[in-house]
């Protein structure tokens, strides 16, 4: 999987002149390459996304039930280890993966459009900005693109995401997508919860993606004595792994709050975010339930060809 690509490639003749032949060589296959921003180069990003998405929101679906019942009921549910010690014995180790089929097909689609259009809006307003401005405001155009990404990831993962909740929290209330879609779009419509799901997402993303880049750039820079395109794949992977992980922190400590008013929202019908806020105060808001992160993909070296 690919790490972000470089900072801007323009539309502009003369600046893409002496950057037209920038490829990206493929982990499976070395001796051949992908044209940056072709439509190869595309796939290959929505591919990633797919895979780094879905199978690892899936994975950790246990844990995240875990958290969507300590926000709904704290009293109950007091700690992460006492969550799956009442899950536990109150539904067998298969509850655990209750909802898992919305959570794999939702972050399938989520990491596709969310990976995918990354990269085409960095490279748009790249070109807006020009290379000059693309280059000296490269964190700006990182914040730009991956909000403007996550605006239509929402869309596709809103429907999923709020039956996948109802599974997890409301014993009774459906097995799983096949029966639960159909009572929560006729009880709530589809996008009830797409406002805060947007405001967990969005500030989620951009600090993922911003801080992400910045992270690994840092680390070549006065971390690794080794020029970056000097150091072989297994190092690259580790730094794109040390990158992930810390800039995954970052964003979960950031969208926490809007997380627990997105989870009170889609659980209590007909609530709205004054009444959240009465419920949960603001100190719960920061406290409730343990953070869970997504996936970035990780990294392969662009080299010129």
């Amino acid at each position: 999987m690919l790490n972000a690509s470089p900072r801007f490639i323009s539309s502009n003749v003369d600046a893409s002149a002496s950057m037209k032949n920038i490829f990206i060589p493929t982990p499976a296959e070395p001796f051949r390459k992908i044209e940056m921003y072709s439509l190869a180069f595309n796939a290959t990003y929505t591919t990633s996304g797919i895979l780094s998405y879905g199978f690892t929101h899936m994975v950790v679906s246990p844990l995240d039930l875990v958290k969507c019942n300590m926000q709904i009921d704290p009293t109950k549910y007091k700690s992460i280890t006492s969550g799956f010690r009442i899950l536990l014995k109150e539904h067998g180790v298969k509850g655990f993966f209750r909802g898992w089929v919305p959570t794999l097909l939702g972050y399938n689609a989520h990491g596709d459009c969310k990976f995918g259009f990354y990269e085409f809006f960095k490279k748009y307003y790249s070109d807006i900005a020009g290379p000059e401005f693309a280059i000296k405001y490269n964190t700006l155009i990182d914040l730009a693109g991956s909000a403007s990404a996550e605006v239509i990831a929402d869309i596709t993962l809103c429907p999923f995401e709020a039956v996948k909740f109802k599974v997890q929290t409301q014993l009774g209330f459906a097995r799983g997508l096949l029966d639960g879609y159909p009572k929560f779009f006729k009880s709530e419509g589809l996008y009830k919860g797409l406002v805060p799901l947007w405001g967990h997402q969005i500030p989620y993303t951009m600090m993922k993606f911003a801080s992400f880049e910045t992270i690994v750039e840092m680390i070549y820079k006065y971390g690794i004595p080794t020029p970056k395109e000097q150091c072989n794949k297994n190092l690259q992977l580790g730094v794109s792994f040390a990158g992930r992980y810390m800039a995954s922190v970052f964003c979960a400590i950031v969208s926490h709050p809007i997380d627990n008013l997105a989870s009170f929202l889609n659980n209590a019908k007909g609530a709205n975010v004054g009444d959240a806020m009465k419920k949960i105060g603001v100190v719960g808001l920061f406290t409730r339930g343990p953070t869970t992160g997504g996936g970035l993909p990780a990294a392969t070296k662009v080299e010129k060809a």
